[in-house]
């Protein structure tokens, strides 16, 4: 009776792995066919051809639509920081309510992602036209107050770069998007960004976990503070490690420590002599 339920177990965990893989391999086709129709529905060829074909009022109308998802993509690539003017709907707010709006783009991983928004306004007497941090979006682990004490210091500073500011704040965000990236791409070429799966053996009905971070004794990559310049990584034989990163995702220092201190051989078996996570992560995957 045991081995005909832990049979049934396992048919039923095949069966629900198989319906997973194919609701994740349907979703991707669908991903491709609608990039695919996009891009030779927005090619100027078929759309001269769609232009003298009957009942193409359809076909015209997404290609029009699509034209103008490429034309916003096109601006918010290369205006990647634009202003914008913002009234505040306070009455007591300064100076009258009025407010400057700063629009930060990133893109991470091919995807745009949502802006970020900085409001400064001028709430210094005398009419000063300096201009203050008043709302924001950034994320905490941006140093925001210390851009804007170095760009836009208060009175009686001469003058302020708000120019400056937004370019700082912008490669700010963007490092920080890219040390994520990395780390994201660090995890999935170590064989820790798959999902566990589950086998139940004919015999005893154990569980065992089909992933490659069993063959390099990994099981933990993971950012161990807000900024992302510093991982945490764990091996399955209990040894720990810390890794230190630059702005630009350059590698500072890395220790592994073992039951024996500190354990070089890990450092060289992981880092192979590289300057950046790009290239572990590139060594990870041709070895895999």
């Amino acid at each position: 009776m045991e081995s005909e339920l832990v049979s049934a177990s396992a048919s039923t965990l095949a069966l629900d792995d198989g319906i997973e893989n194919l609701q994740a391999r349907v979703s991707s086709l669908k991903k491709q066919l609608r990039v695919q129709t996009s891009t030779l529905i927005a090619a100027p060829s078929t759309r001269e051809l769609l232009s003298g074909a009957p009942r193409a009022g359809k076909l015209l109308a997404q290609a029009a639509a699509q034209e103008a998802h490429n034309q916003q993509c096109l601006y918010r690539a290369c205006a990647s920081i634009t202003t914008f003017r913002v009234q505040d709907p306070d009455p007591n707010a300064v100076d009258g309510g009025a407010a400057l709006g700063l629009r930060v783009e990133v893109v991470s991983r091919a995807k745009f992602l949502r802006p970020y928004y900085v409001l400064l306004n001028r709430p210094y007497p005398n009419a000063s036209r300096h201009l203050r941090v008043h709302r924001h979006t950034v994320p905490p682990c941006i140093p925001l107050a210390g851009l804007a004490a170095r760009h836009l210091p208060p009175p009686p500073a001469p003058d302020q770069g708000l120019a400056r500011f937004a370019r700082s704040l912008r490669r700010e965000i963007v490092r920080y998007h890219h040390r994520l990236g990395v780390v994201a791409d660090l995890r999935k070429a170590a064989g820790l960004g798959r999902k566990k799966k589950r086998i139940a053996e004919d015999e005893g009905g154990e569980e065992e976990q089909e992933e490659e971070r069993q063959a390099r004794g990994l099981i933990n990559i993971n950012p161990a503070d807000a900024e992302a310049k510093q991982l945490s990584i764990e091996w399955v034989d209990g040894r720990t490690g810390r890794l230190v990163l630059g702005d630009d995702g350059e590698i500072l220092k890395f220790v592994a420590v073992g039951d024996n201190g500190r354990d070089r051989d890990a450092v060289r078996e992981l880092l192979g002599g590289a300057a950046r996570v790009d290239e572990v992560v590139e060594r990870l995957a041709s070895s895999g």
